[in-house]
């Protein structure tokens, strides 16, 4: 399988060039050529399919011309040890918690995955390869985790000041050895400015070999990928075509999800939730894409506003405004639209939501009161509950500290303080 950038002003190239270096000399962002379609025999037998094999067979078309089967089954089950449990809270709406990994934010799949596949493509290489992650919240301490301890890679993780929570910084922050932690005078859009620009740095690359981890990164879309299989999977309802309502910041999670849908997989529409950073969802209505900068919410993970994926997400619907809304439908909610979902639900039916699996929730509610469909709606829950405590005060009641965030919280913090200027985070990378 070869590997194009999305410009088209590059030539095409492998999976391991476009995993290692991510954005291609026309500054386009990689995709395959062609999306595999899965067989007939994968669909029929989907319901009931173990997540581990299901993870398996939709990822092996995009690897296995640089990566032998064992090794990506290797890679697969041990990216997923973990369950994806689907949730059902009403009549005909459900959500897929992907919160119980090591981190309990869904990003650890995208994260383990990409990590185990870097290291196996800089195996026997002298030189380090030099990871650099922008965070909005979960994506750093998922990498962070998922690179810990690794060899020949040295993690480099930029989250902006004072605009995540003390527990999702903690995260971040504790680790030590390989991964260092860069506390950014700015915003998330900066960080990802200047994690662009490293990547794409001359001078660094004559002497590391760098790369992204945030979702620019084709490792982290693959294996998100899978658990939209594994949904219907769990859901189990023959003929149904059930919508995906996903919280969105970088577009990297729904862009997944229209892979999948590109790889056979037959759905209804999908909802793209955003918080009051809505540049999605005005593109929706006005066919006018006009970034800007984030503005803070309580769903800080989504606080993106220019996000990166979105012309892969446009790409893939077909190019232009019409082909994607054919396909997708999307609605911003306020913090107090967040935290009214969060009660409602909790006392009508005892789950707690996260503020962003609750912005999901609330965009799923929304279309389908909007277009009266009769389709079972799956939302995705994508970070514990727990980890917003503060933000959910008042509405949630007690919330029960797991055992991965209570460990966190004991950890001593170390952390470099930078301003917002990219010169200062280079001389750190040359001579760290």
């Amino acid at each position: 399988m070869i590997y194009q950038s999305i410009n088209k002003g590059a030539e095409p190239v492998s999976l391991k060039k476009a995993v290692t270096e991510n954005i291609a000399p026309d500054g386009g962002l990689y995709m395959p050529a062609s999306l595999p379609r899965l067989p007939e025999s994968f669909f029929s037998e989907l319901p009931g399919k173990d997540l581990g094999e299901i993870a398996f067979e939709v990822a092996l078309p995009f690897l296995s011309d640089e990566v032998p089967a064992d090794v990506v089954r290797d890679i697969t089950q041990r990216v997923f040890d973990f369950p994806l449990p689907l949730v059902q809270l009403y009549d005909n709406i459900y959500t897929l918690e992907l919160f119980h990994g090591p981190t309990m934010a869904f990003k650890d799949v995208g994260a383990r995955f990409m990590s185990r596949l870097m290291v196996y493509f800089n195996r026997g290489s002298d030189s380090v390869l030099k990871v650099v992650v922008a965070t909005s919240g979960d994506t750093g301490s998922a990498v962070a985790a998922g690179f810990s301890g690794l060899p020949g890679v040295e993690v480099y993780v930029l989250f902006p000041k004072g605009r995540i929570s003390p527990l999702q910084q903690k995260q971040i922050t504790t680790w030590g050895g390989n991964i260092f932690a860069i506390s950014v005078n700015g915003s998330f859009d900066d960080c990802q400015r200047l994690a662009k620009k490293a990547i794409s740095d001359r001078d660094l690359k004559k002497t590391f070999s760098t790369a992204s981890a945030n979702s620019i990164n084709l490792a982290r879309l693959i294996p998100q990928s899978i658990y939209y299989f594994h949904a219907i999977s769990l859901l189990n309802r023959p003929g149904a075509l059930p919508h995906f309502s996903i919280p969105c910041g970088n577009l990297g999670n729904i862009t997944a999800g229209m892979m999948a849908r590109g790889m056979g997989l037959e759905t209804g529409r999908f909802i793209a939730a955003t918080n009051s950073n809505d540049v999605l969802a005005e593109y929706c209505r006005t066919a006018r894409y006009k970034p800007r900068e984030s503005v803070n919410t309580i769903s800080n993970a989504m606080d993106v506003g220019d996000p990166s994926n979105f012309p892969r997400l446009l790409r893939l619907a077909g190019g232009d405004h019409k082909s994607l809304c054919d396909v997708l439908w999307s609605s911003s909610f306020s913090d107090s639209q967040t935290l009214d979902a969060v009660d409602r639900v909790r006392k009508q039916t005892g789950y707690l939501m996260d503020p962003h699996g609750a912005i999901a929730y609330l965009g799923l509610e929304k279309y389908l009161r909007e277009s009266s469909s009769k389709e079972p709606g799956i939302f995705l829950e994508t970070a514990h509950p727990a980890k917003f405590a503060d933000s959910l005060q008042g509405v949630a009641g007690e919330i029960e500290m797991p055992r991965q965030l209570r460990d966190v919280i004991l950890r001593e913090e170390s952390y470099i303080s930078l301003e917002n200027d990219w010169e200062s985070l280079k001389d750190l990378l040359m001579c760290s």
